[in-house]
């Protein structure tokens, strides 16, 4: 956490952007805690606000494009390969792909919110051979969610973030859990009551 805080201390903005490319990469990197320390600077206004938030969705959204292109060019051959450097083990990214196959672009979405998630969905997205705009529109629209959710809670928490922080993650999964539950009970009941269309 001293490096995190040294390194924004040092770089503003820019470290900000910098520490998240290369968390959602795939990096040792607490992304939940540089987000909520953010908006809590933003609180102490040492930061401000637009730039901050700005600076977050560069780098989610470079960070999150950067795994999803290494997917795609690569291939998994050389993701099995290579993986190890950066964490990638078979488990996880076996256990991401079967997940990745039931909820499909979803996962880009929700992926964000589960630690040692994100930077596999775009990796897996990316050896899918999802389409480029299919990819952007979820993942960005994740990395929003994501950031304006992290970001906010230093921001309205202040002196208390850290322990917000700690609550929200260890109930986070938890959470994610039962939405994507009743994402997928949603989606079996649309498809299993979808209206037939009527022959010509």
């Amino acid at each position: 956490m001293e490096t995190i805080t040294y390194w924004i201390g040092q770089y503003g903005y820019f470290g900000i952007f910098s520490l998240l490319v290369l968390g959602i990469v795939g990096l040792p990197v607490p992304d939940e805690w540089l987000l909520t320390f953010a908006g809590f600077l933003i609180f102490k206004q040492k930061l401000h606000p637009l730039p901050t938030v700005l600076a977050a969705l560069l780098g989610s959204t470079c960070g999150i494009t950067v795994s999803y292109i290494l997917g795609r060019s690569l291939g998994l051959y050389l993701i099995h390969k290579y993986g190890p450097l950066i964490h990638i083990t078979q488990e996880r990214l076996d256990w991401v792909h079967d997940w990745f196959a039931r909820v499909g672009t979803w996962g880009l979405l929700f992926g964000y919110f589960i630690p040692g998630v994100r930077h596999l969905t775009a990796l897996v997205a990316g050896t899918s051979k999802l389409r480029p705009l299919l990819f952007a529109v979820f993942a960005y629209t994740g990395a929003c969610l994501w950031v304006g959710t992290f970001i906010s809670v230093g921001y309205f928490f202040g002196e208390k973030w850290n322990w917000v922080l700690a609550q929200v993650e260890s109930h986070l999964d938890v959470s994610i859990w039962i939405a994507l539950g009743l994402l997928a009970i949603y989606l079996f009941v649309r498809y299993r009551f979808k209206k037939p269309k009527p022959s010509r």
